[in-house]
């Protein structure tokens, strides 16, 4: 008996070799491919664009003595404090797990609303499980008068940074 010949309908229409090659050839292809979205990716580099850590706050005779300023609390997430000596900037941000406290004027503290950390007015921990006080951004006068806040400068009183120039500026009324 003689074989019939197999047709390619009844055959698979590739044999192993072309398939294995046809793979060689696709993963070629695929890590061509990668490699050139690879270059285009890095003629366009990854900038950030921060906002600027230094803002204007307004002049001097605009806060109260005694009072707590918060004006810039939710745009730069910072209180201004005016005493009779001058000026400093506490960090709205609980310095437990970083909610922000509210100021509580009736009580003068700032009060966690997270887990209930107390803060004095001048920044001072005193209740809850805050592990240290909250932190003052640089305070400086502008040419033009104005207090300027800068949030990139912070100041920590554990390391005794609230003694540097910058921490709080003196002004008297």
């Amino acid at each position: 008996m003689a074989k019939e010949p197999v047709s390619k309908t009844t055959a698979s229409l590739w044999s192993r070799r072309d398939f294995i090659g046809r793979m060689g050839w696709g993963m070629f292809h695929a890590f061509s491919g990668l490699t050139l979205l690879g270059f285009l990716r890095s003629a366009f580099p990854r900038v950030l664009f921060v906002p600027p850590t230094a803002f204007k706050a307004g002049m001097p005779s605009d806060f109260t003595i005694g009072e707590v300023s918060e004006k810039f609390k939710k745009e730069y997430r910072t209180w201004i404090i005016r005493t009779e000596e001058g000026f400093y900037a506490l960090f709205a941000k609980c310095t437990h797990l970083g909610c922000t406290p509210r100021w509580l004027q009736a009580e003068n503290k700032f009060k966690c609303p997270c887990h209930g950390s107390g803060f004095f007015k001048t920044g001072i921990n005193f209740e809850g499980p805050a592990p240290r006080p909250l932190e003052r951004f640089r305070v400086s006068l502008a040419e033009d008068g104005q207090l300027v806040v800068d949030s990139g400068v912070k100041y920590l009183y554990e390391k005794g940074d609230w003694g540097k120039p910058g921490a709080f500026l003196s002004l008297k009324a």
